[in-house]
């Protein structure tokens, strides 16, 4: 059986999939938080379909946005998270999740 596990550069700030090089989630997020901003993720991400679906431009706009303050809240997008101190690090999740909570970041 394959090994489905992405390979990781050898600093551990990026995925290797596929040959492409995708920014790893910080590793500093409580296993509570990155739950919930995947979970916002996985959501937005089924948004931008239903949007596309229904080629609803307004809609997928929205959606797009709340897939983009999930992945920059992750870690994934934005000030790479190793050149952001501790704080700021807590600082971009909370404000993430604040955000997707309150159903803004569309």
């Amino acid at each position: 059986m394959a090994d489905d596990t992405p390979c990781t550069t050898e600093d551990g700030r990026y995925l290797l999939i596929n040959g492409r090089r995708w920014r790893a989630t910080d590793p500093m997020l409580p296993e509570e938080v990155g739950r919930r901003l995947r979970r916002h993720l996985m959501a937005a991400r089924r948004e931008v379909g239903v949007a596309l679906r229904a080629a609803d431009e307004g809609a997928e706009r929205r959606a797009r946005r709340r897939v983009h303050a999930a992945k920059t809240a992750l870690g994934e997008r934005g000030t790479p998270w190793w050149e952001q101190s501790d704080e700021e690090r807590r600082e971009r999740w909370e404000a993430g999740l604040a955000t997707l909570d309150e159903g803004d970041g569309a």
